[in-house]
């Protein structure tokens, strides 16, 4: 009787995946591996054991790698949308803010996150909490978009 695990792991390599103990030797530097089913976030599934591919984190968190940089968040102004004290922030400034991003915004000579918002009579910086007021924008005030982000990132476990 033939052992249905190796069956399975025969089907998977010729399917062009790679075992998990066999990864990492054959990553590319900076790569890390990508595993060949998503992670159920409801009912619990069988692990699998092959991996797809591998995964950079550059190629992932970066669109334009000259004009992205990483900022860590101070406070919590913003936790509403995900983004908490501590956080590291993916932000790139090649790309135009519209209503609704969040951007790290210069407001008179001092950086700030917030969701930009477009109303009727100007701009709104929005804090994500209803601890803090929102910055209404006033003509005599200088705005500056610095930036927009991308993606936040947070540890979710000491």
């Amino acid at each position: 009787m033939r052992n249905p695990k190796k069956l399975e792991r025969a089907a998977a390599i010729q399917r062009g995946l790679t075992p998990v103990e066999n990864s990492n030797a054959m990553l590319p530097p900076g790569s890390h591996p990508l595993l060949a089913r998503p992670v159920p976030a409801g009912f619990p599934s069988p692990a699998d054991d092959y991996i797809e591919g591998c995964i950079s984190l550059d190629d992932y968190l970066v669109r334009h790698k000259e004009a992205t940089f990483f900022l860590k968040v101070a406070g919590d102004s913003m936790r509403g949308l995900g983004i908490f004290d501590g956080d590291l922030l993916v932000v790139d400034r090649a790309l135009q803010a519209v209503h609704e991003s969040v951007v790290i915004a210069v407001l008179d000579h001092e950086f700030t996150v917030k969701q930009l918002l477009h109303t009727p009579t100007g701009y709104v910086l929005h804090a994500a909490n209803p601890a803090y007021p929102d910055i209404v924008i006033r003509p005599e005030q200088e705005l500056t978009i610095w930036g927009v982000v991308r993606w936040a990132i947070h540890r979710v476990s000491v």
